[in-house]
């Protein structure tokens, strides 16, 4: 059992405590962060002079090698040890001797995790912040080409007004620019440096931490030390934003299904995004949507799992904030690999335009259209609003669409109509007259704007 305590115990832990304990068969996911915050604590201690230039150069040499050799696969981080941090000075002592063995001077492990799983949490917001930009950049494609590709829209899951194929994926591109500003903002809150906080009173020795806070890309030093080991508000405001990216990824998932099926057949699904049927040939089933869908609930767990882990903790640091870890990781892995499925799912499915259209033409989605034709003519909405409810209730008897009444038809209901009423309800003139901001009319400027979003959000990325 490799163990960084032990002086005042005089007996063995446990092997069913220290299993129950240990922490190394998870933590070992950030390996390299905890080498990279233990290299700016050296070079912090001896720029301090509390170590010398000397031990520096060794301490930093001997991770060098440990890093290489575990990423090329010569060192094994094994399970024999209690964490990724008593493995690293383990084997660097054993590298080195007993230069070794000042690495954690004025540190804790307190400090060093609290240190390692908010460098873990910024890396990671990196990364997801590159797959929704992916992402963004796959639905303004479509956006681009289908900016006059006509289809129903829904409310309560029925017609409702005719938009365009542009129209209903911008509004899923403002969700997930919401998530990406959203977790951009989480980036900014969180990058301050928990290190040198010590197990919680901070430590004697004359640290700089704001040094060491520069070296590791951080804003500044943490302000106060008890809160720098015990805050896990980042990883619940995290945990929180991918919640809400898969949610949104479920939203469009279900819609992906529904436009699936033959009933709707407004989509084909590439080969590559669907699976078959074991007993049924014909099938094609959008499995890949229907994981994305299901797999929300595993990252809502993890957030509520965090919350509850959280909610009944004194200060400062306790054994309960190990739980942060394993369901975090795991969140954020479904997350990723879910924003970048979708993308490619999107990117390769085939659109069927004239599907859509028809599909417009039915279910009365002009029927608003025509109500605001008489209103243009001087009958008071609410009785044109009547007029056309009775217009579609013959419709629905006779299996006709508004478009297919005959001109005495309408008359017959209200003497205002006449023959422009069918370039009034037509799909072009529903669609392309609603010109105000963020109408399917409009989609010209908000196609423009996204694009403008993605260039300055990259940016802003590259310059971070």
């Amino acid at each position: 059992m490799a163990q960084l305590w032990g002086g005042r115990f005089t007996k063995q832990t446990d092997q069913l405590v220290y299993n129950f304990n240990q922490s190394i068969g998870f933590d070992q996911k950030f390996f390299h962060q905890d080498v990279r915050g233990s290299r700016a604590h050296v070079r912090m201690l001896a720029k301090q002079q509390i170590l010398t230039e000397a031990e520096r150069d060794q301490i930093l040499a001997g991770l060098d090698s440990i890093e290489k050799d575990v990423d090329e696969g010569v060192l094994t981080i094994g399970s024999t040890y209690e964490d990724i941090h008593s493995f690293v000075e383990a084997v660097l002592t054993e590298r080195i001797g007993d230069a070794g063995k000042k690495l954690h001077t004025g540190r804790s492990r307190n400090d060093q995790v609290a240190l390692d799983m908010r460098l873990y949490v910024r890396d990671e917001i990196d990364d997801t912040s590159e797959l929704l930009l992916a992402l963004l950049e796959t639905i303004c494609d479509i956006m681009k080409d289908n900016e006059h590709t006509y289809m129903p829209g829904f409310t309560h899951l029925q017609k409702a007004q005719p938009v365009t194929l542009a129209h209903h994926f911008g509004a899923y591109f403002e969700m997930f620019r919401r998530d990406f500003e959203r977790i951009r903002s989480i980036r900014q809150r969180m990058n301050v440096c928990p290190l040198g906080s010590g197990a919680l009173a901070g430590t004697t020795y004359p640290l700089d931490r704001e040094y060491t806070a520069k070296l590791l890309g951080f804003d500044r030093a943490c302000d106060n030390s008890m809160d720098g080991v015990s805050d896990r508000d980042y990883v619940i405001e995290f945990l929180s934003a991918l919640a809400t990216v898969m949610m949104h990824l479920s939203r469009l998932s279900e819609e992906i299904i529904i436009w699936n099926s033959n009933e709707y057949r407004f989509i084909e699904l590439d080969d590559t995004y669907a699976t078959g049927s074991s007993i049924m040939p014909q099938k094609k089933n959008p499995d890949i949507a229907e994981l994305i869908r299901g797999k929300t609930g595993r990252v809502y767990g993890a957030l509520t799992t965090m919350l509850t882990v959280m909610k009944g903790i004194p200060l400062a640091y306790n054994k309960d904030m190990q739980e942060d870890k394993e369901m975090t990781f795991d969140a954020i892995d479904t997350t990723k690999s879910c924003i970048h499925l979708m993308a490619g799912m999107l990117a390769s499915t085939a659109f069927n335009r004239d599907r859509m259209a028809r599909s417009a033409r039915g279910g009365f989605t002009n029927a608003t259209d025509a109500a605001d034709y008489l209103v243009r003519k001087g009958v008071p909405f609410r009785d044109a609003h009547s007029i056309i409810g009775r217009l579609v209730l013959k419709c629905i008897e006779k299996d006709i669409a508004m478009d297919d009444l005959t001109l005495d038809e309408w008359k017959a209901e209200c003497d205002v109509f006449d023959s422009d009423i069918y370039e009034a309800i037509s799909l072009g003139t529903c669609v392309e007259q609603r010109t105000t901001k963020g109408a399917p009319g409009a989609m010209s400027e908000e196609i423009a704007a996204s694009l403008r979003f993605i260039e300055e959000a990259r940016n802003s990325i590259i310059g971070k």
